[in-house]
C-alpha cells in the first residue's frame, strides 16, 4: 500500500512539471528586423565572388567554378521580383554568391563542407546588410554530388526569397 501512495504521488508530481514547462518554454524572442532596403529593392546586381571546391587539387563536382553563379543568375532573372542590372551601380541591392568546399577532419576522415553563401550589400556604402549560408550533403560519387548540389541551390534561391518577401512586408 505505501508503494502505491509513493507511485502516485510521483505520479502527480510528473504531471504537475510537465504541464509547468510549456509556460515556462513560452518566452516570446523579438526578432531583429530585416534591414528595409532588401524588401524595397527593385534593381539588383548578382555578383560572382567565385567557386572554389577542389580541394587538394582535386575536382569535386561534374560542374566548373561558376555554376554556382550561373544557376543562381538564372533562378533570381526567372522569378522576376527584381530587376537584374549589370552593374552595380545601377542596383539597389547586391547579392553576392560564393561557393566553397573547406576540407575539415572528422574522427575517422577529411570530409569537404560544400556550401552556398548569398551576402546582400548596399551598392552605395558596400555594407553587409544580410548573408545566408546552406550547406550541402556529402555524397561519395560525382552523380549524387551534383544532385546535392542542386537540391542545396534550391534551398538558397528559396532563402534569398524568403528573406526578399519578409523585408518587403515589414517595410509596409
Amino acid at each position: 500500500m505505501r508503494k502505491f501512495v509513493w507511485l502516485f504521488i510521483g505520479i502527480i508530481l510528473a504531471v504537475v512539471l510537465v504541464s509547468a514547462l510549456p509556460v515556462a518554454a513560452q518566452q516570446t524572442y523579438s526578432s531583429g528586423p530585416v534591414p528595409a532596403q532588401i524588401g524595397t529593392a527593385k534593381k539588383a546586381f548578382i555578383s560572382n565572388a567565385g567557386g572554389e571546391c577542389a580541394p587538394f587539387g582535386k575536382a569535386v563536382y561534374s560542374s566548373g567554378p561558376d555554376t554556382a553563379y550561373d544557376e543562381f543568375y538564372s533562378a533570381m532573372k526567372s522569378w522576376g521580383q527584381l530587376t537584374l542590372v549589370g552593374a552595380p551601380a545601377d542596383a539597389d541591392l547586391v547579392l553576392q554568391i560564393h561557393f566553397t568546399c573547406p576540407f575539415y577532419f572528422a574522427v575517422d576522415n577529411g570530409r569537404v563542407d560544400a556550401q552556398f553563401r548569398v551576402t546582400f550589400i548596399d551598392p552605395k556604402t558596400g555594407i553587409v546588410l544580410w548573408a545566408v549560408t546552406e550547406h550541402s550533403q556529402t555524397a561519395r560519387s560525382k552523380s549524387k554530388l551534383d544532385k546535392e548540389f542542386d537540391k542545396s541551390m534550391v534551398a538558397l534561391v528559396a532563402d534569398v526569397k524568403g528573406i526578399v518577401q519578409l523585408a518587403g512586408s515589414s517595410s509596409k
